[in-house]
């Protein structure tokens, strides 16, 4: 079975990586979907970010990584994906995570979306608090694979 992982994915962080294998392990195949959010400024550039993604799950097999703009939907169903994966660190994701889930059910009934906790160890993570302590010149490798904390490094540097 095919599951879809959509995120932004800015950056990749361990937490985003360990839904991935788990997903992986779950479905069998996982395809992660970076969106392509023209109306925002991301920190990394669309093909930073699939290279960053690719060079992290180069040792995990059936992970395909694509990008997309539009609707999450539009993209499950080209993927041939009826079940989306979301991850959740707290209860405040829940909330929105949940209204997302029911709109995309309206968009299109054969659509699942999935919850996963987070990891306990990767429970305080998210791309803005990387961001953050990268900008500040925090050590970041234990919340990033290598690539990542050298492109963040790099870019603040």
């Amino acid at each position: 079975m095919r599951v879809l992982y959509p995120g932004s994915f800015d950056p990749l962080t361990f937490g985003h990586l360990d839904l991935i294998k788990r997903g992986r392990r779950m479905f069998g195949e996982v395809v992660v979907a970076v969106l392509n959010n023209p109306e925002k400024t991301a920190t990394f550039s669309l093909d930073t970010r699939l290279n960053q993604i690719n060079e992290a799950t180069k040792g995990i097999k059936d992970v395909h990584i694509i990008s997309f703009e539009g609707l999450t939907v539009s993209c499950a169903a080209e993927m041939k994906c009826s079940i989306i994966l979301r991850g959740l660190r707290a209860l405040s994701d829940f909330e929105y995570e949940l209204q997302i889930a029911h709109t995309n059910k309206t968009l299109g009934e054969q659509f699942e979306t999935i919850f996963l906790a987070t990891s306990a160890q990767h429970s305080f993570l998210s791309s803005s608090v990387v961001k953050e302590v990268a900008q500040f010149g925090g050590d970041v490798s234990h919340m990033v694979p290598s690539i990542v904390a050298k492109d963040l490094k790099h870019l603040y540097t």
